[in-house]
């Protein structure tokens, strides 16, 4: 059976790892390896697999998934090139910001081929997304397999890689974004007199609903914005407050700063 590595469980690397233990025909197959072992220890008893080295992944694992750091690729996959060496062609996959599938292949002995994925945190809960684009020499079973293994993420985005790294500031930057949404609106509703906590059932629930909304409904969201604006009503006022205070600028602005900053990362 086929045995599938993570190297790094950190926030986003435990939850890959738990989405991959949910397929079945892998759930005993994992390789965990992470600085400090009892961290590997503790996600190992909860979804199954073995606690292990790098060495022992990079040694045993056909697929890799790391979860480590931009920083800290090269000097990683430097310290283990004598064992990718002798290995066949292994399927790596990474989630690092910035980095692309050329400078990962500079990394690795050619003959190994790499996924460069971006997952943002909702995955945690079934409805993230992961935006991926392949190296030239992955092939079309490598990218079934990478989708069959995280087939519970969410929506799942194979994208050239230039798109990569807006795609990585809009949806793995984005829940940040919204969540600011969420804490405002609340603030909001307590400003108004509402209580805290139904503030925020309010404010979840507003989000929750209006994108499912927008997503099923097959209708623009200027066009849901406009059916809830009724003539000279509270929503318009409200709609307007936000365009005289630049709202859609400045999100848009944010996105293109976490752009920017995406693109740094890579240098």
């Amino acid at each position: 059976m086929m045995k599938i590595g993570f190297i790094g469980l950190g926030n986003m690397g435990g939850s890959l790892a738990r989405l991959v233990a949910q397929v079945e025909r892998y759930s005993s197959e994992l390789l965990l390896a992470n600085r400090s072992r009892d961290k590997a220890e503790k996600l190992a008893a909860e979804v199954g697999g073995q606690p292990v080295s790098n060495e022992e992944v990079f040694a045993q694992a056909e697929v890799i998934i790391l979860g480590i750091k931009p920083a800290q690729f090269e000097g990683l996959l430097a310290d283990y090139q004598e064992v990718l060496e002798e290995r066949e062609s292994l399927l790596l996959v990474s989630m690092a910001a910035g980095l692309s599938l050329e400078r990962l292949e500079k990394m690795t002995p050619s003959h190994h081929r790499w996924i460069r994925m971006m997952p943002n945190t909702p995955v945690v809960v079934g409805e993230g997304v992961i935006s991926y684009a392949l190296s030239q020499q992955a092939h079309q079973e490598d990218e079934a397999l990478f989708r069959e293994l995280l087939s519970s993420a969410g929506l799942l985005v194979k994208l050239d890689e230039k798109q990569l790294d807006a795609a990585t500031a809009l949806a793995g930057c984005g829940p940040a974004f919204v969540y600011l949404f969420i804490e405002a609106l609340a603030d909001a509703g307590v400003r108004a007199g509402l209580s805290r906590d139904i503030s925020l059932q309010l404010a979840n629930q507003t989000l929750l609903g209006a994108a499912k909304l927008s997503q099923i409904s097959g209708q623009h969201p200027a066009q849901l914005k406009d059916q809830v604006c009724s003539p000279a009503g509270s929503t318009i006022v409200g709609v307007a407050s936000l365009e005289e205070n630049a709202f859609r600028g400045t999100v848009m602005d944010a996105v293109q700063a976490a752009y920017k900053r995406t693109q740094e990362l890579g240098k």
